[in-house]
């Protein structure tokens, strides 16, 4: 079809000119809302009809992997046995585009008899739930994207938007963390990245390649082959580390005249990277990519050597 480029572009630019606007109208209500969830110490309860009942889960779907307890509820459900769900500690959250009651009804009169609290992402200001709610949140767009202005399409792209501001004003209120994220995602690749640390894989103890720094080359040679680590490290007394001596060291000086009579005080390299045993292995990785290097000693709050980390662990856990 030799115009779909300029349809698609078109309603690009219909969408994007009805969110602007929406952050346009943007008032104390959208405070109001947050505050509300915030102050909740039940659920959100989110309930809508067709197309907004479709961005009413996402809506779901979003606050809680950001902490937010939430669940849909389907307006037609309600009527049949499912507002037995519903709790006094709860809020409700009615998502709309023509703002009428009809099936949403029912939960209307159940949240006010109950006492709690109804936000509406309404797109008709001048509706029965708008001016019903008690935290009405304007959505209404100009015109649909749609040729005939009736397939929901920049309405919704306007209540799903709007669920995600609040979903990310709430985040930011409750100063959610990566970590925190995480959390909520532990079987997806976010998860994996931001729940494993270097303690969780490093290697403690008898395994770290250790020498003194009046070791000999032969002594070297035994720890790092038998350790497999690929290097041999040295630490102070105060077990702080000190220095670091690789395979791509060993086979550099290999052909030197006094190689078997060099220590290790002589050979290691002083100033290795280290990294905190507490921190997440994606940053493990990101400082042996930065450095091209494939082992990294990891230490504890005081910087004393508790373990080490090569890439081959990295890889094992199937962070990437």
């Amino acid at each position: 079809m030799k115009n779909a480029i300029s349809h698609a572009r078109k309603v690009f630019e219909i969408e994007a000119k009805a969110i602007a606007a929406l952050a346009e109208r943007l008032d104390e209500n959208f405070e109001k809302a947050v505050e509300a969830i915030l102050n909740c110490s039940g659920r959100v309860i989110v309930a809508g009809m067709g197309k907004s009942g479709l961005i009413g889960n996402k809506i779901v779907a979003t606050f809680n992997s950001t902490g937010i307890s939430s669940f849909f509820l389907h307006p037609a459900e309600a009527l049949h046995g499912d507002i037995g769900l519903v709790r006094k500690d709860d809020i409700l959250m009615l998502v709309s585009k023509s703002g009428q009651m009809a099936e949403s009804g029912i939960l209307f009169s159940a949240a006010r008899r109950m006492g709690i609290s109804i936000i509406a992402l309404c797109g008709t200001v001048d509706s029965e739930i708008y001016q019903r709610a008690d935290i009405p949140i304007d959505c209404s767009v100009e015109e649909e994207a749609c040729p005939n202005n009736l397939v929901p399409t920049s309405s919704t792209t306007a209540a799903l938007v709007m669920g995600d501001a609040l979903a990310i004003a709430l985040l930011e209120a409750r100063d959610f963390t990566p970590e925190n994220f995480a959390e909520n995602h532990p079987g997806g690749l976010i998860g994996r990245r931001l729940l494993k640390k270097v303690s969780d894989f490093h290697h403690t103890k008898d395994e770290i390649p250790l020498v003194d720094t009046d070791s000999s080359m032969k002594e070297i040679i035994f720890q790092m082959t038998s350790k497999r680590m690929g290097c041999v490290l040295t630490v102070d007394s105060n077990q702080k580390l000190t220095g670091i001596f690789t395979d791509g060291d060993l086979r550099r000086l290999a052909d030197s005249k006094d190689f078997y009579n060099q220590k290790a005080g002589d050979v290691i390299q002083s100033q290795p990277k280290i990294i905190n045993e507490n921190a997440l292995l994606d940053a493990a990785l990101a400082i042996m990519e930065e450095h091209s290097i494939s082992q990294l000693a990891s230490v504890d709050e005081n910087e004393k050597l508790v373990g080490i980390i090569h890439i081959h662990d990295i890889l094992k856990s199937k962070l990437v």
